[in-house]
């Protein structure tokens, strides 16, 4: 389960890490990852143990790049991994391709986000570690993708197998157990979540029950 704090005001720096701290006391045998602005990730990767993941990285080594986001920095800072490619953080394919790559050189997990099964298989050429799928207008909204549109799911997973064998992970709208639950009937292996969690009056109730839909 990624947990992805964006830039709310609830999940960012001291805030970000007491969720953190939260989200680590679990203890839950399903992995939980932190998506955090790379500002972040130092204080936060010190203070858990659960990993955490920068939301952005771009493709340049060290050099004359001032104002990007450099892949040996977040890696220095703690993180694990990076997401790529989400809708609020869109890049082309020939941009995302040299992303990954540049995060395999540093030693990155990455999980490279789609919008349609489409684009999940172009996607999966690229190799990446794991693809979540996440329809753009179901995003913070009220219905999972995985009981609004199960066949996106589904679809992209096939899409996805047809190239190579990469995890897909699905967001959007996920809200609490049932959607979790039916997500996992559908093949997924993992579910990427944002306001559900971060915005939620009780956000460890929340993450509670949305563990259990892994059982």
């Amino acid at each position: 389960m990624i947990i992805n704090l964006k830039t709310y005001e609830e999940g960012t720096g001291g805030r970000g890490l007491e969720l953190a701290e939260m989200a680590d006391s679990l203890g839950s045998s399903v992995e939980i990852i932190l998506a955090v602005q790379p500002a972040d990730i130092k204080p936060i990767a010190d203070g858990v143990r659960i990993p955490v993941f920068s939301q952005h990285i771009d493709p340049v080594a060290y050099g004359k790049h001032t104002g990007w986001i450099l892949p040996e920095s977040v890696k220095q800072a703690g993180a694990k991994g990076s997401l790529l490619n989400h809708s609020e953080r869109r890049i082309d394919l020939e941009t995302l391709g040299k992303s990954i790559k540049r995060c395999k050189e540093v030693g990155l997990t990455t999980v490279a986000c789609a919008d349609t099964p489409e684009t999940a298989k172009k996607i999966a050429e690229l190799e990446p570690d794991y693809i979540a799928i996440e329809p753009p207008e179901l995003i913070g909204g009220e219905i999972s993708v995985s009981k609004a549109k199960p066949e996106v799911i589904t679809e992209s997973i096939e899409k996805v197998n047809s190239v190579k064998n990469i995890p897909v992970l699905c967001g959007a709208g996920i809200k609490n157990r049932e959607d979790v639950k039916k997500a996992v009937e559908l093949g997924v292996g993992g579910i990427l979540i944002a306001s559900g969690v971060v915005k939620s009056e009780n956000p460890e109730r929340v993450i509670r029950d949305l563990l259990e839909g892994f059982e």
